[in-house]
């Protein structure tokens, strides 16, 4: 099942360089659209990376400092 969505207001200019960007794909400006879409939502967003981070904490029930995290890291540079 489908559903449409209209945006409304867009500025001339952003149509314009997205339609270019479409076409430099070989694509519609609605199929190029579409798979934005569907790429933005495949990935978690910043907001839902740091909760499911935050659940994570809060299980392990442990906490790394930022001196320990930042060692652990130039460990491997050394």
């Amino acid at each position: 099942m489908t559903a449409q969505i209209t945006i409304r207001k867009v500025p001339r200019s952003v149509r314009n360089e997205l339609a270019s960007r479409a076409a430099l794909e070989g694509k519609s400006l609605q199929r190029y659209l579409l798979d934005l879409l569907e790429e933005t939502v495949s990935y978690p967003s910043p907001a839902m990376l740091m909760e499911e981070v935050r659940k994570r904490v809060k299980a392990a029930g442990t906490r790394i400092s930022v001196a320990e995290i930042l060692e652990a890291r130039d460990a491997d540079r050394r």
